[in-house]
């Protein structure tokens, strides 16, 4: 059995060591700004690799980050189960409890919110795909899916950092917003999935209608039969087992089981981590704090490699087009925007209020930029569509929080104008 060498052992010790603390450093250095760590982590990502170290000096970039070699093979197994795990705590924030309470206004945001974007994504791409540079005819459908998908989901991680931070996640609208956005990633990923069958990354005997059954089944089976032998399971594993390891490790082992499982019938690996996720996260037996260790867990060690690694292969700076960023942009903050906005002017919300729905729900984030790495591994989107779409992550994450604070200002400036008049 091969097996690393003694300078490849070194070398993959070094890369670890310097992407977790160096991310860490950009981390807190965003948060001095009132923004994400992801924010951070992909900053650092940008000055590590080609952009910048590879710039000013390529050769300590290629001694520290060779792209070749036994190193390179595990780091790339390292960032392989971070994605795994990133999509399971994205599946653990999902709470079917709060879907069901929103009832039909999150139905009607979350509706509007998807298929407005999702059209206008798709319509553009289709009859404009110069605008993104050369696309093959034989991928001119799964690419203006995958654009269409890209302008319709909602980042649930993010959007819930900004309610919480503008001090309205309790309230009625930051409920509506969340369970939004969860209805927004549950019917988001069966539709990635279609794509990434599309994309040929699924079985070859696996046909897409039977890839949309097996999804739909899988999600409807864990979230009906899984939750509840997961139900009874908690109390005996948390009586009986060590805690929090026990908790913890047996629900890493159900996580890569599911996406062992949905990975062996054709469907992406991380499909099966966030159905695991959702089915376990929606458990009443699952405290709060237990959901806190596994996030501090995966958050603080196997994110920086996943967004570390994002600005390892790419140089930044010769991959970034304008046109493709501004039309990006512009479609994601026109109809997103509109979306939610009108979705949520149906479901009875005032004007103010129904734009600060529209604002929040074009919180873009780690989804996101997980799908555009496995399109980009895919060969579907080229290095400047990624990178554009990266533009789009942080300039909705950093727009999200004031516009909304603005439009609630309006809408109590308004309320109080409405009071002194009577």
């Amino acid at each position: 059995m091969d097996k690393l060498n003694h300078s490849e052992v070194i070398n993959l010790l070094i890369q670890l060591g310097v992407i977790l603390s160096f991310a860490r450093l950009m981390a807190e250095f965003a948060r001095k700004f009132n923004q994400p760590a992801v924010v951070g982590e992909i900053l650092a990502g940008i000055i590590l690799g080609p952009t910048i170290l590879g710039n000013v000096n390529p050769e300590i970039f290629a001694l520290l980050f060779p792209s070749t070699g036994a190193s390179a093979v595990v780091l790339d197994g390292f960032i392989q189960i971070a994605v795994v795990l990133l999509l399971f705590i994205a599946g653990l924030e999902v709470d079917l409890h709060i879907v069901w309470q929103q009832g039909k206004q999150a139905l009607s945001v979350s509706m509007m919110s998807l298929i407005v974007p999702f059209v206008a994504g798709f319509i553009i791409t289709w009859f404009f795909p110069d605008l993104f540079g050369y696309v093959e005819e034989e991928k001119k459908l799964v690419f203006a899916m995958f654009i269409g998908t890209m302008m319709a989901i909602t980042a649930l991680p993010v959007v819930a950092r900004v309610l919480m931070d503008l001090e309205i996640f309790k309230t009625r609208m930051g409920m509506l917003i969340i369970a939004s956005a969860m209805i927004i990633d549950l019917l988001g990923w069966i539709i990635f999935t279609v794509i990434l069958n599309m994309m040929g990354n699924a079985s070859e005997t696996l046909s897409l209608g039977r890839t949309i059954w097996i999804s739909i089944g899988f999600t409807i089976l864990m979230l009906t039969v899984g939750k509840g032998l997961i139900n009874k399971s908690l109390p005996w594993i948390n009586k009986r087992l060590a805690w929090p390891g026990g908790l913890l490790s047996l629900s890493l082992a159900l996580c890569f089981l599911a996406a062992a499982f949905t990975e062996y019938v054709g469907i992406h690996s991380i499909f099966g981590a966030f159905i695991m996720g959702v089915a376990l996260g929606d458990s009443k037996h699952l405290s709060e704090r237990a959901k806190e260790i596994i996030h501090q867990f995966i958050n603080n060690i196997f994110a920086p490699l996943f967004f570390v690694s994002i600005g390892l292969g790419i140089d930044f700076i010769s991959s970034f087009n304008l046109q493709i960023v501004l039309v990006l942009l512009i479609t994601a903050f026109i109809f997103k925007i509109f979306g939610a906005t009108l979705g949520a002017r149906m479901g009875g919300l005032t004007k103010y209020d129904a734009f600060a729905v529209g604002f929040g729900m074009n919180t873009h984030g780690t989804l996101e930029v997980i799908l555009a790495a496995i399109a980009l591994q895919a060969g579907l989107i080229t290095d400047e569509i990624f990178v554009a779409i990266l533009v789009l992550v942080v300039a909705s994450i950093l727009a999200s929080a004031p516009l909304m604070k603005y439009c609630l200002q309006l809408n109590a400036s308004n309320k109080k104008d409405s009071l002194n008049e009577e």
